[in-house]
């Protein structure tokens, strides 16, 4: 039988290098100047500041043009307060989660999706945060790919382990 494993990862490095050409960007763009913007990573969380909730949405908007252009997926993002920007002392804060891995709310939809939707020989199987997809026939594997590509997930996902 052949397999390949559904999985959600954040490429840090690629992260890494968005947050440091957003930042860039920000302390060189005229329209950010003297109003406190900034973006940082600090572990898993983007730490987004300005003096006002409308610079922080657009230091927000630098950031995820950055990531997009370097082909990390916004689902991995979660916002703090709603995406609303909070007053803190003088500045405006937002923070932005990273999340890896797959929900068991979100393996149950794609398991679901893969069973009522896929090849008949296609067994879906949760695996902690990540989901393994076995059949005999590497056909039937590459239309689930589809199928799951194609799909409005909440969650972004990739393919791993296809052997």
């Amino acid at each position: 039988a052949s397999s390949f494993d559904i999985v959600s990862k954040v490429d840090r490095q690629e992260v890494d290098n968005a947050v440091n050409q957003a930042a860039k960007e920000i302390s060189q763009r005229y329209d950010f100047r003297g109003v406190g913007a900034s973006v940082q990573l600090s572990g898993d969380t983007i730490q987004l500041r300005a003096n006002t909730p409308e610079r922080c949405k657009a230091v927000l908007d630098v950031l995820q043009t950055k990531l997009v252009k370097r082909g990390v997926s916004l689902k991995h993002l979660s916002y703090s307060d709603d995406g609303e920007p909070r007053a803190s002392g003088k500045e405006y804060r937002l923070d932005a989660a990273l999340s890896e891995g797959i929900s068991t709310e979100h393996a149950k939809t794609i398991a679901k999706l893969i069973r009522d939707q896929g090849p008949k020989s296609v067994k879906p199987q949760i695996q902690g945060d990540e989901l393994r997809v076995t059949s005999k026939s590497r056909d039937d594997l590459q239309a689930v790919q589809q199928l799951v590509r194609e799909a409005e997930l909440d969650v972004a996902v990739q393919f791993t382990n296809y052997r």
